[in-house]
């Protein structure tokens, strides 16, 4: 979508085996705290699914910014807010039933609303959110839970609880999740918001917003000028 040809791209990932192939003579970097990314050396970086873990994500965002050419672009993908909406409702619930209290189960994420003013207080322009929802049904929450795992995804909350799931607390899961959020084939429903955030390193030539009031047309004018002639 993006009428550009890079020719020095960095990826940003926690799983290198995947983004490798996606983007051949990229460099691939881990998703460290302090990113092996060298000053203005790319001219696209694409920070891959692991954004969602970090401790200080403006930090990661600005030192992919860093990384850039002027006019070079970023890309980030993460998992939002509304990932495993129905697991974290369901996993709540039945631990308030079984043990009389909540536990951390499931890591925050943050909602596109927020993730969109990070990219501008990195120091990016141009910054654009954009979000998809993805439905992925299983059979049982088991199955669910370990293909998280199986993603890397686990709980790695520092304040999680040290025990596992009893049999009473997983059988009380599966029953609210089976009552509450089913398929019409039966199968449980599992919610992925994936969210796209892009930004441009600074650069002279770039647009830019028109100023505040230099407006010709009012958007009533616009609209109006539409109903009348039935668009």
């Amino acid at each position: 979508m993006v009428n550009r040809s890079f020719t020095r791209a960095a990826i940003v990932t926690g799983h290198p085996s995947i983004w490798s192939d996606v983007v051949p003579r990229a460099t691939v970097v881990a998703d460290t705290d302090v990113l092996d990314l060298a000053p203005s050396s790319f001219d696209l970086v694409i920070h891959a699914m692991s954004l969602h873990w970090a401790e200080d994500p403006v930090g990661q965002i600005v030192q992919c910014q860093r990384a850039l050419k002027p006019d070079g672009l970023f890309l980030a993908c993460l998992f939002g807010g509304q990932t495993l909406n129905e697991l974290r409702t369901v996993l709540a619930e039945a631990e308030i039933a079984c043990r009389g209290g909540l536990s951390p189960r499931i890591v925050p994420m943050a909602e596109i609303r927020d993730l969109g003013g990070l990219i501008q207080r990195a120091g990016l322009n141009l910054p654009v959110a954009d979000s998809i929802s993805q439905t992925v049904t299983y059979g049982d929450v088991v199955r669910l839970m370990h293909d998280l795992r199986n993603m890397g995804e686990g709980n790695a909350l520092a304040s999680r609880a040290r025990t596992g799931l009893s049999k009473e607390l997983l059988a009380r899961t599966h029953g609210l999740y089976a009552e509450h959020f089913t398929a019409d084939d039966g199968r449980l429903k599992a919610t992925f918001e994936i969210i796209f955030l892009s930004g441009w390193s600074p650069h002279p030539d770039q647009q830019k917003p028109m100023r505040p009031g230099s407006a010709s047309h009012s958007l009533a004018s616009v609209l109006d000028d539409l109903k009348s002639t039935g668009e």
